[in-house]
């Protein structure tokens, strides 16, 4: 089972990727943050304001670089930082000539899992695809085209080095710019029980552990927009890819009424690949 999952979830990525890689788809903590406080120490506590917030809304962007060509998907949804759940509705590239060739994947979010709608050939309309997260080599910071926002966050407990750049704004809001780079093994031993498995397998699967980061804070502490830069080791080609996972948080408070699937409603047969 484990291995249908693991082969299921990377498509959305791998896939993209090995489909348009060969024709192209058109400090040690230095400095203050200017309030006092080491970035170091400022970064590490980003998790838990997210978790003060409760819920907000999120955009994300994966970008990926291979063979020449760069791959943009993106994600649109909620999430609730306190049940660690969420909703996103993931669009995959267009092809050469502008048209859409998938439909829009509904993505949850979950504590070690995540379930996908209209993701596979073969599966009915009405049925879910669950991936068990700890699975896959980059723990779904990569497969799902989308970075789990709380996982994003909690990268950051994994921050060595960080540096204070400024002030700037995020959509209108005024924000503290910090760049770092943080580890994922560590990262996954100050995480959360949710992430902790997750992480680990990225410490491990990925082409580094090290991961370069862009993270904007509001005064209250919480994210507005986090940058993250990996290596990610691609099976269907030689070498790695680049890919910069950018997610965009707004709108703290907002209600979010996610619900996970029966397990009547999971399918369990054979996945198409591609």
């Amino acid at each position: 089972m484990a291995e249908r999952q693991h082969r299921v979830g990377g498509a959305i990525v791998a896939g993209v990727v090995v489909l348009c890689g060969g024709t192209g788809c058109s400090g040690g903590g230095g400095g203050g943050d200017g309030r006092g406080g080491d970035p170091v120490v400022v970064l590490h506590a980003a998790a838990a304001r997210l978790v003060e917030a409760g819920s907000s809304k999120a955009r994300t962007s994966m970008e990926m670089a291979t063979g020449g060509t760069r791959v943009t998907i993106r994600g649109e949804g909620v999430y609730d930082y306190r049940r660690q759940i969420g909703q996103l509705k993931v669009l995959l590239p267009q092809d050469p000539a502008g048209r859409s060739e998938h439909r829009p994947i509904t993505e949850l979010l979950a504590p070690g899992a995540l379930f996908m709608k209209n993701r596979g050939a073969g599966v009915p309309a009405d049925k879910w695809v669950r991936v068990d997260t700890a699975t896959l080599s980059d723990g779904n910071l990569v497969t799902g085209g989308a970075t789990d926002p709380f996982a994003a966050a909690e990268l950051l407990r994994g921050a060595r080095t960080a540096t204070y750049v400024g002030k700037t704004d995020v959509a209108g809001i005024a924000v503290r710019h910090y760049r770092g780079t943080a580890d994922l093994a560590v990262a996954a031993r100050d995480a959360t029980d949710g992430n902790k498995a997750s992480l680990g397998a990225a410490a491990k699967g990925f082409a580094t552990a090290h991961v370069p980061f862009d993270v904007y804070l509001d005064d209250d502490g919480r994210i507005r927009k986090i940058r993250h830069r990996f290596s990610f080791v691609n099976g269907q080609q030689k070498g790695t890819v680049a890919v910069a996972s950018t997610t965009l948080l707004f709108d703290f408070g907002v209600a979010v009424d996610v619900r996970l699937p029966n397990g009547d409603d999971i399918y369990a047969g054979k996945i198409a690949e591609g």
